[in-house]
């Protein structure tokens, strides 16, 4: 059987894997949708960013668990969560009104094959990174880890969207299936916004 330690170090090698990979997901999901116009890869990798800041709260949780006080420990991560939270509806809100304004315009993006590979690979990593998080939580019996597990699982869905709409509009060339796919994209980001505040009142 894994120690507490052995377990321990595996999640915060898991979450630190899952900060780094959000990140260059986001960066280079935000380049291939600024430069094909695509509002679906952009709200993409504006959620990965986010997603990085969520991971960012539970390395700190984990590493600073037994260092400080419970109360100490509360009262900053549901300050934490609560910005995060937040900041997935402000996130919602501009993603609905490009998508929106660009459907109502008739903005026709181009077709992305760099965004299809992105989605596609994301759409792989994430769902076995999240049954690597949930098999870790469950053996540590970590409420907030298993949380972040279903989390990523969240996020391979939001990748087969995007990657549905996409590859519509490479394929066929329909235009709209890029927005279309941006407010299926909305729906998962506030989703995520409802859950993060839920768990900001959990950590009360």
């Amino acid at each position: 059987m894994p120690t507490t330690t052995t377990l321990r170090r595996k999640a915060l090698l898991l979450e630190w894997f899952t900060v780094g990979y959000n990140v260059l997901e986001g960066v280079f999901s935000i380049a291939a949708g600024y430069l094909s116009g695509s509002i679906a890869l952009i709200g993409f990798g504006l959620d990965s960013a986010v997603e990085s800041a969520s991971g960012i709260i539970l390395i700190w949780r984990l590493s600073v668990t037994g260092k400080v006080s419970p109360e100490q420990e509360e009262k900053i991560e549901k300050r934490a969560v609560f910005l995060v939270g937040i900041s997935f509806f402000i996130l919602g809100a501009y993603v609905f009104f490009e998508a929106a304004r660009k459907l109502y315009l008739h903005e026709h993006p181009k077709p992305s094959l760099f965004g299809i590979i992105i989605a596609a690979l994301s759409a792989v990593i994430m769902p076995l990174l999240s049954y690597s998080k949930l098999s870790t939580a469950r053996k540590m019996k970590s409420r907030s880890l298993e949380a972040d597990s279903r989390q990523t699982f969240i996020c391979s869905l939001l990748s087969i969207a995007l990657l549905i709409g996409l590859g519509v509009n490479y394929l066929w060339g329909l235009w709209w299936a890029d927005p279309v796919s941006a407010l299926v994209i909305v729906l998962f980001i506030v989703r995520e916004g409802i859950t993060a505040l839920k768990e900001e009142r959990r950590c009360c």
